[in-house]
């Protein structure tokens, strides 16, 4: 058997290598493609390499996108969302997993519930939330009379996506496998459940809380219809996903595509570098939740 499979390791660095460049094509087509110039992008015979290499394009994304604003929007919205599900996540998970109290098996299958259901469902009774909001926009208390309540800030792209199901979930069960002979033992030292928390509990779940943190990261960074809905009616708060997706309406189609692909390029630089400096930790989260 082992002498079967031996013959044919090829076939293995074949499938790896085939599924390699199939992901990395896309990518290196938006690079060259945000270095062509009119007319290049979509001709046939199709060309990956641009005829030469010009910044045109960026520059163009800079003053029709307005891409400061926009980046500015983006880095708000997805820094504040990543810091404020890591937080909610660590404790809730915590609480779930360590702390006895009634209910909290209820509580728990609650919150898997919630991850059922389809993000769409849920945009319409999001949406009248934040137009509602009390004291927001000029509304009074019972969230009336007011001007759009938290739709016309960019509350309305955070407050939404402050606590997430799928983060609680994997924190919980990676602090449920945490020994609570650890726990008990600093309880006898004297220390309380805040203590125990941040100086025990958060440095054991470092990969974890870094994988979580990218996949959210990544998730809210590439947010789209959400966005779109709130920014529908007041354009600065559009985001780097939605002013790119926009730029297509308001240019010359022949020259469109290249400037969107440098947009692109811009959009995905920040992502891509966050992903390569957490890369090792997020291997070893996913390991690591696996294995627990």
């Amino acid at each position: 058997m082992r002498r079967r499979h031996a013959k044919f390791p090829w076939f293995a660095y074949l499938v790896v290598i085939l599924g390699g460049v199939a992901m990395v094509m896309p990518f290196l087509d938006m690079v060259m493609s945000s270095f062509k110039g009119a007319g290049e992008y979509g001709v046939i015979p199709y060309k990956l390499l641009p005829e030469s290499f010009n910044l045109d394009n960026y520059r163009e994304a800079f003053s029709q996108l307005e891409l400061p604003r926009l980046f500015r929007n983006s880095v708000i919205v997805t820094v504040s969302v990543t810091v404020s599900v890591l937080i909610t996540s660590a404790l809730a998970g915590y609480a779930l997993a360590k702390l006895r109290f009634r209910g909290r098996a209820m509580i728990f299958r609650f919150i898997l519930a919630t991850m059922m259901l389809p993000p769409f469902l849920l945009l319409i009774p999001t949406f009248l939330i934040m137009l509602n909001w009390p004291l927001a926009g000029g509304n009074d208390f019972l969230g009336r009379g007011g001007d759009g309540g938290l739709t016309t800030s960019l509350l309305a792209l955070i407050l939404p996506f402050t606590v997430s199901g799928f983060g609680i979930f994997l924190m919980r069960q990676f602090m449920i496998s945490l020994p609570d002979e650890m726990l008990e033992a600093a309880k006898i030292d004297g220390a309380n459940q805040w203590q125990i928390w941040r100086l025990i509990v958060l440095p054991q779940t470092k990969p974890v809380a870094i994988t979580l943190g990218l996949i959210t990261f990544i998730g809210t960074w590439n947010e789209y219809i959400w966005t779109l809905l709130i920014s529908s009616s007041d354009p600065s708060l559009q985001t780097l996903p939605v002013g790119i997706q926009l730029l297509q309406s308001f240019l010359d189609p022949d020259r469109t595509m290249p400037i969107v692909m440098a947009g692109l390029v811009i959009s995905t630089l920040p992502v891509l570098v966050v992903f390569l400096v957490f890369q090792k930790y997020y291997v070893r989260g996913v390991v690591l939740s696996g294995l627990k």
